[in-house]
């Protein structure tokens, strides 16, 4: 098992994110994610501190060398601060199924990047793996009925105000590519951001490399509100101890064990692997959608869960 140890962190990756997803999803509804996101880093900074001082007897990492700090920093205003921006006005614009239908490429895209970067090669086996596991994952996300009719208000505060809907086709057109062009640059801007930190984290200690990068994440985000505005939804939603519990619930599994578990993944398996096994959150979602929130699921959606885990199976052989 021990040579599939950055496959194996992959897979804890996406089960985190797939309790984190939940816990947010709640928490947005309350207090909108623009400022769950910026609380939840806050928090990550903590959790991380507190663990690599048990660790490794430092709460922030300053033996990182130049290059860690240089390479994590750009990884995580890329990853948590574009790559999220791009992506919550995505959701404003065009809703979460599409969004969540254009960020399936996201495994592909980083295969790419960390091509070109790091010179690294997927095997046809593994390539394989890949196409029948977001084969999987794109069907579940087709099917999955949206819990929320009004997704912006789950996930995303818009960074606008937006535009009354008009009759003219042309102005609904453009507004839709828009979205579509801001959800591409999520994926971009999420695949980016884990090839940069495999690259400036090389061998350093992954939990360590999380939090220069949730650090990095957090200073983005605050300039963000400073621009915006929007300090005042953030201390409303810190007065909220329901959506405080559930944003401590996100934070602990998010930006703490999720994040340090994908840099665990890339550090010990190729970015594009790595990637691939964290975007079976969708998948990893319906049981406890249909146990707990008692949704229904259709065949095509079983189907595509059987063919995910499938193409995963062949990252095992």
């Amino acid at each position: 098992m021990e040579s599939y140890f950055g496959e194996i962190a992959g897979l804890l990756a996406a089960f985190c994110w797939a309790t984190t997803a939940m816990a947010f999803e709640s928490a947005g509804k309350k207090v909108g994610s623009l400022s769950v996101n910026l609380i939840r880093l806050f928090m990550a900074i903590f959790f991380l501190g507190i663990y690599t001082w048990i660790t490794r007897s430092m709460f922030f990492p300053l033996d990182a060398s130049l290059h860690q700090w240089k390479w994590l920093i750009i990884s995580g205003l890329i990853g948590f601060s574009l790559g999220d921006l791009f992506l919550f006005e995505a959701y404003v614009r065009i809703g979460a199924r599409i969004s969540s239908l254009i960020m399936s490429f996201v495994p592909p895209i980083t295969g790419l990047i960390g091509w070109i970067i790091m010179d690294e090669r997927l095997s046809l086996e593994n390539i394989a793996g890949m196409a029948i596991t977001l084969t999987g994952i794109i069907l579940v996300i087709t099917q999955r009925k949206n819990r929320n009719p009004n997704p912006s208000r789950v996930i995303a505060d818009p960074l606008h105000v937006q535009p009354k809907k008009k009759k003219r086709l042309k102005v609904n057109f453009s507004y839709h590519v828009v979205g579509i062009i801001m959800a591409f640059g999520g994926a971009v801007g999420q695949a980016t951001g884990l090839v940069l930190s495999k690259y400036g984290m090389q061998d350093y200690d992954a939990f360590a490399a999380t939090q220069i990068r949730v650090l990095a994440g957090t200073v983005g985000f605050t300039v963000l509100f400073f621009i915006l505005r929007r300090w005042n939804r953030v201390f409303t939603a810190l007065s909220n101890r329901k959506a405080m519990k559930r944003v401590t619930v996100g934070a602990f599994f998010g930006p703490f064990l999720g994040v340090s578990f994908s840099l665990l993944a890339v550090q010990h398996t190729l970015t594009g692997i790595a990637s691939t096994l964290m975007a079976l959150v969708p998948v990893l979602i319906i049981p406890p959608a249909v146990f707990f929130f008692k949704e229904k699921i259709n065949v095509i959606e079983i189907i595509g869960a059987f063919i995910a885990f499938g193409g995963v199976a062949l990252f095992f052989l």
